[in-house]
């Protein structure tokens, strides 16, 4: 942030009621986030540089990935995010005061814009919906970086097909997946269903993140691979009863808390119709 000092970046910071990404805006200075990704961009396969490129980063939160693919050259990032939490893919139920609470974690995508100003970014930020996504509104890009969100979308396949209309050259999906699922099946597609008063719908095993890449109308280029998110400052990690441990999401629930949340990476390419 030009002319502001780390001070006043430091207040900006704590204004924000709760921060999702670990961003280190000046130095010292790093935000709480529920998730410290800083690691994660060398354990994906991304471009080691996006110099030249037109880069798309979808559901940004606070802008960790869009930053980055700035911060390795790339000519322009858009990032687009839905802000309003209303218009989420909420189930049918779901109650308003799940909706608020929700809703505050976002903040009305304050976080990114302290993040932008304090990094001097020049990443352009969009309101929309990556159902919405048109070439002939957005353009298109040489790089799609889609992070955590088919998890939250009722129809996680139409989304794909939307990020294919506007991807001419690669795009890296990273999103959570079910590890017991992936275990027991590591080559069937299956998935569990949540949508009970929350925007969290499918987890697929590994090979359910690659298929629904795959119907969306990308070929798999890399993966599909499993990483782990850790936790950053803002986690409170909790405990598992012993009770949960023999149940397959106990198990899950202890990974997470050793080793992170677990997710699959898959890098993909529009197929060539015809």
């Amino acid at each position: 942030m030009a002319g502001v000092d780390d001070g006043s970046i430091r207040e900006r910071v704590a204004e924000i009621p709760e921060w999702y990404h670990t961003l280190e805006l000046a130095p010292g200075v790093v935000t709480p986030g529920w998730f410290d990704l800083r690691d994660l961009p060398r354990r994906v396969p991304m471009p080691a540089s996006t110099a030249g490129k037109r880069c798309l980063d979808i559901g940004t939160f606070d802008g960790f990935w869009a930053f980055e693919l700035e911060r390795r050259g790339a000519d322009e990032v858009m990032a687009i995010d839905v802000l309003d939490p209303e218009k989420w893919d909420w189930p049918v139920g779901s109650e308003a005061s799940v909706i608020e609470a929700v809703g505050r974690r976002k903040a009305a995508g304050r976080g990114f814009e302290v993040a932008r100003e304090a990094l001097g970014s020049k990443v352009e930020r969009l309101e929309m919906s990556v159902y919405d996504l048109d070439p002939a509104v957005v353009g298109t890009f040489d790089f799609v970086y889609v992070g955590s969100l088919l998890l939250h979308l009722r129809d996680p396949v139409r989304a794909v097909e939307r990020v294919a209309t506007v991807c001419r050259g690669d795009a890296l999906f990273v999103d959570a997946v079910d590890l017991p699922l992936s275990r027991l099946f590591p080559r069937r597609p299956i998935a569990t269903l949540d949508a009970v008063g929350r925007p969290w719908w499918w987890k697929p095993n590994l090979a359910g993140v690659a298929r629904i890449v795959n119907v969306g109308g990308f070929d798999i280029v890399r993966g599909p691979q499993l990483v782990y998110m850790r936790a950053g400052a803002g986690f409170t990690p909790g405990k598992v009863p012993l009770r949960r441990l023999r149940r397959l999401d106990g198990w899950q629930e202890r990974v997470t808390l050793r080793r992170g949340e677990p997710h699959v990476a898959v890098l993909a390419r529009p197929r060539v119709s015809g």
